[in-house]
């Protein structure tokens, strides 16, 4: 854009904007107002416009009474006086505030009825969270294991989201609060499983081995039950975990794990039978 003496252009073309126009607009305003009159194309050359908008933008100005077109041979544009034009932007910004606050208090006065209804309804099953992926299910079980506060009760039972072994928050949760388990015999076909269970009773978990479990099931301070069952129809070790925040329903759970505590053995007298009943090595 050609300098208008004694005019900086670009901060002029950034207020015109924020009043209303465009940049083609404030651009042609600009060099409208360094001379009586300009033809079209002279506009266009003065604010380095395009030649086949610069009609266009002329006309867009004239409709906003921020310049004049003077007939004759060849159309000639003039700015309107800055202190109306200006003004006259103001006043056209000020009804557009007027109408946009008015579309605000209709918008608002229709969704406030709808919204406190909404807040009065809830879903029945909101408590209730399921788990597919080994990874989502692992990171949540870790999630409910930190956040225990009193005690933490496990039926523990292949397939398993993440070995005993590998559950170092679980091993530090051991040694803060009440923790006990429950193990499947199937425990000690794997020594590193075992290994793993011995590590979580050095730091504090009470375990018990029982034949087998219905399911695998954690309980957590009474209050939040994570539990499990594979398909009973489809092959595979794919799991479908549900987290359940309802605590009647662990209270349920609770004296059924408590149930087959009770008839379980103790982890090392458990493993000492394995041993015994295990058939010798023919040499």
């Amino acid at each position: 854009m050609r300098p208008v003496e004694g005019l900086e252009e670009q901060p002029l073309v950034a207020q015109l904007v924020r009043l209303g126009l465009t940049t083609y607009e404030a651009r042609a305003y600009i060099a409208l107002v360094g001379r009586d009159s300009f033809t079209a194309s002279q506009v266009a050359r003065q604010a380095d416009l395009p030649r086949q908008r610069i009609y266009d933008v002329l006309k867009s100005l004239v409709g906003k009474g921020m310049a004049a077109a003077r007939p004759g041979h060849v159309i000639k544009y003039a700015a309107t006086a800055p202190a109306l034009a200006i003004q006259r932007l103001m006043t056209a910004r000020r009804e557009e505030l007027t109408q946009l606050e008015d579309a605000g208090a209709r918008t608002i006065e229709a969704l406030t009825a709808p919204y406190a209804a909404g807040q009065k309804q809830t879903d029945p099953l909101e408590y209730i969270e399921v788990l597919r992926d080994p990874r989502a299910i692992s990171a949540r079980f870790d999630e409910l294991q930190g956040a225990a506060k009193r005690e933490i009760l496990v039926f523990t039972r292949p397939p398993y989201a993440q070995p005993p072994q590998d559950n170092l928050k679980g091993m530090l949760v051991s040694r803060r609060l009440e923790a006990r388990s429950l193990y499947e015999e199937s425990v000690f076909a794997d020594p590193a499983v075992v290994a793993g269970v011995r590590q979580f009773i050095r730091a504090g978990e009470r375990a018990r081995v029982v034949p087998a479990l219905p399911l695998k099931l954690v309980i957590i301070d009474e209050a939040i039950v994570m539990f499990g069952m594979q398909d009973p129809v489809a092959s595979g070790s794919d799991l479908t975990i549900m987290v359940v925040d309802h605590p009647s329903l662990a209270a349920v759970l609770r004296t059924a794990f408590n149930a087959y505590w009770e008839q379980g053995v103790d982890f090392e007298e458990a493993a000492g039978a394995q041993k015994e009943t295990r058939p010798a090595r023919v040499s």
